[in-house]
């Protein structure tokens, strides 16, 4: 079996946005992982970049991918072919889905929001 442990994590100073993450904390191998990140406090299509990092035990974070507030995705070349970010805007979350998961992915696994938002124009 394949364990990872959830957590949410965002930059935020001053402000009132939380993020809290959902799913199953034990899956099998070749299973797909599943996590959704709830969003309060600051709609996701309003600004902003909504990223999925890991952090193996004993190692560095690294970065998945994100969507960002216009629905277009963005994915670490090394996941390419597996993964898949959405998100459900009447719900304001935003999804990981990995497929064919390996005992290497075992990991914590974070949701967490860009820095900067996005300006338009």
């Amino acid at each position: 079996s394949i364990g990872y442990s959830l957590q949410c994590i965002f930059t935020c100073a001053k402000c009132q946005i939380s993020l809290v993450q959902s799913g199953n904390g034990i899956i099998k191998p070749t299973d797909a992982l599943i996590l959704v990140c709830k969003v309060d406090g600051y709609q996701i299509t309003s600004g902003y970049w909504w990223s999925w990092i890991r952090q193996p035990t004993g190692k560095g974070l690294e970065w998945l991918g994100l969507i960002k507030s216009d629905g277009n995705t963005e994915y670490n070349s090394n996941f390419q072919s597996r993964i898949s970010i959405t998100r459900d805007t009447s719900k304001n979350e935003y999804s990981l889905h990995l497929k064919n998961m390996k005992t290497d992915d075992s990991a914590m696994y974070y949701c967490a929001r860009g820095t900067v938002t996005e300006t338009t124009g």
